[in-house]
């Protein structure tokens, strides 16, 4: 079983508005990438946030970590609730390939042109944990080093939107 989660706890500051709320084709992004995981997921949840499509859960072990955090938040409950693998992408992570699930199985493995969108086995919480409460580097590719995570090219690159003219650019392109 694959626990989906979305990471929406990010400041948005280059966006310059809450990101998860901006509309594609009428559509939030975060209720598109919720959406989309449920296509693939057994459960989504939403990371990082109070309100949102679906259930929420708080960053772990607080917010302003980043998206280790989220991940990490999602791992704890795939652990305790006995599921296999966790699949994560951002609420800003358009154009997924259809393959995704079986492009980056077996866990542990990350989009190579975006970390955050990866499969990461349950059992990787304590691998997690130790890194965030380490005083090593709290990254995601330290966090895939540890597992020894193979960095995956997808077929199709997805966007990764950090600004409103990221999304509009988006939008003309795919002609939305």
């Amino acid at each position: 079983m694959i626990l989906g989660a979305v990471l929406a706890g990010g400041q948005s500051s280059r966006f310059g508005s809450d990101k998860a709320l901006a509309e594609l084709a009428g559509r939030t992004l975060l209720s598109g990438a919720v959406d989309t995981l449920a296509g693939w997921c057994e459960q989504v949840v939403v990371i990082g946030r109070e309100t949102a499509p679906g259930p929420t859960l708080p960053d772990w072990p607080r917010p302003g970590m980043g998206p280790l955090a989220g991940i990490a938040a999602a791992l704890h409950l795939a652990r305790d609730e006995g599921y296999e693998a966790v699949l994560t992408v951002g609420v800003d992570s358009l154009g997924l390939p259809d393959d995704l699930p079986a492009a980056l199985a077996p866990a542990p493995a990350y989009c190579l042109v975006q970390p955050v969108i990866a499969l990461w086995p349950a059992s990787a919480s304590a691998t997690l944990d130790a890194l965030l409460e380490g005083q090593g580097r709290h990254s995601l590719i330290a966090f895939a080093e540890a597992l020894g995570a193979r960095p995956v090219q997808l077929a199709r690159e997805p966007a990764n939107i950090n600004t409103t003219a990221d999304l509009a650019e988006w939008e003309k392109r795919h002609g939305i």
